[in-house]
């Protein structure tokens, strides 16, 4: 079993609250306030839509068009994040490893016959704590493991 600091468990609290902000903000505002949210780093690396976006700019340009392509119809989702894995890697950097369940329908919910996931996913994510004392997420991966056919 992992030991840590007191300063280093007031972190994982910190890490693991900016982690589910990122799912809260894709779920509740399909990623369009990506840049207001506060949770990446300005130079974030961001593997989404099957390419890697440099910078937080250029990742919210991503959530930007794929609103203006699907508006109002724009899926609901939810991003349901378990076995959540910290490893500091300095002072002021940790990975966190964990698995994603994500669920999608389009219509309003409750969506009735469609409580399985449509994908599960091993998610790789770097946190780094900047100037200001907060920590935000540098880089975002995930490989799909499981897909709903």
């Amino acid at each position: 079993m992992a030991k840590f600091t007191p300063e280093q468990a007031a972190s994982i609290a910190a890490i693991k609250q900016v982690i589910y902000e990122w799912g809260d903000e894709l779920d509740v505002n399909s990623g369009r306030k990506m840049t207001e949210s506060d949770i990446l780093t300005k130079d974030v690396r961001y593997n989404v839509g099957g390419e890697w976006r440099e910078g937080l700019e250029a990742t919210q340009a991503f959530y930007d068009a794929r609103w203006e392509r699907l508006g109002e119809n724009a899926p609901v989702m939810r991003h349901l994040l378990t076995n959540l894995r910290i490893k500091f890697t300095g002072e002021d950097s940790a990975e966190v490893t964990y698995q994603l369940l994500f669920f999608m329908a389009v219509g309003k919910p409750p969506f009735v016959g469609k409580a399985d996931p449509i994908a599960v996913a091993d998610v790789r994510m770097e946190t780094r704590r900047e100037a200001d004392g907060h920590w935000r997420i540098s880089l975002f991966d995930s490989g799909q493991v499981f897909q709903r056919g």
